[in-house]
């Protein structure tokens, strides 16, 4: 079945995926092009990242420019690009427990398999930047069981992500995720751990808590062996900026050889009837051909 008409697998398969016992490993997909890549690379799950999000549609950073609803349509996009499970980004839940019961519903009617809502107060920014503030631990756990009855009983993941570490330290973001996933959350997410000790704390300390962890290429939070960080329970690692990184690098590269039209120009490392395989024009010519009399 061609790439336009196959469904996502969304919650059910991202349940399975946890239910196997594996690394499940996510990298950040910016827009619908760099999901298609990221599952034709083989990955079983998408994320879809909140700067990658930003930097496509903005051409800014991650510091909460994009709505609730922009952030939705975003998703709904990656999620009908790819048959594999979306997680997505959701920010702080774009306000109190009300947006929160909001933002739940447009990205289940997205049809995203698992989202995150974080603990940081407004204005927001990427984890592994500085200068972040978080709300108040109380408020979190509010906003976690409004996401938690908006779900209802859809099998959407719910993922608490805590940005504690910086202003309050590891052991209050650990006792802040624990209680968030007392809340209900699913899994939880401490964002920008500093080291290898850390991530064994935060491990060694939630023993029986399912974990997600954010590996950002030049960012806070170093990578260890799949093996040892399932023995510490991460069970998602998040790639969140690695696709974005390297297009941007190679579409500088390309364009600043374009600048000069009457030099030499090298083969393109894609040919153009490649990337029209690539983004599906076999299904759509096979569509035609069934649904046309052309």
């Amino acid at each position: 079945m061609g790439a336009l008409t196959q469904p996502n697998s969304g919650a059910p398969r991202l349940r399975e995926l946890l239910a196997g016992g594996g690394l499940i490993v996510a990298p950040g997909a910016f827009d619908a092009l760099s999901a298609r890549l990221i599952e034709q690379a083989g990955f079983d799950t998408v994320y879809m990242t909140g700067y990658g999000a930003s930097a496509s549609l903005l051409g800014r950073p991650d510091v909460g420019l994009l709505s609730s609803a922009e952030m939705a349509d975003q998703a709904r996009r990656l999620v009908q690009a790819v048959a594999v499970p979306v997680i997505a980004d959701a920010d702080n839940g774009y306000g109190g427990p009300l947006n929160v019961i909001r933002t739940v519903r447009e990205y289940a009617a997205a049809g995203v398999a698992a989202l995150h809502i974080e603990d940081q107060a407004i204005p927001k920014r990427c984890g592994h930047m500085a200068s972040k503030r978080v709300v108040p631990q109380a408020e979190m756990i509010e906003k976690v069981r409004a996401a938690v009855e908006a779900r209802g009983a859809a099998p959407l993941l719910l993922i608490a992500r805590s940005d504690a570490r910086a202003g309050e330290g590891l052991e209050r973001a650990i006792e802040r995720v624990a209680s968030y996933r007392d809340a209900g959350a699913d899994l939880v997410f401490i964002d920008a751990l500093e080291s290898e000790e850390e991530i064994v704390a935060v491990g060694e300390a939630l023993p029986d808590t399912p974990k997600v962890i954010n590996w950002v290429e030049g960012g806070k939070t170093p990578l260890l062996d799949p093996e040892r960080l399932l023995e510490l329970q991460f069970r998602v690692v998040f790639c969140s900026l690695a696709a974005l990184l390297a297009a941007t690098d190679a579409m500088r590269q390309r364009l600043a050889r374009l600048r000069d039209l009457g030099a030499q120009q090298p083969d393109g490392p894609l040919a153009f009837h490649e990337f029209n395989d690539l983004v599906g024009m076999p299904d759509v010519s096979e569509l035609e051909s069934r649904f046309t009399n052309q």
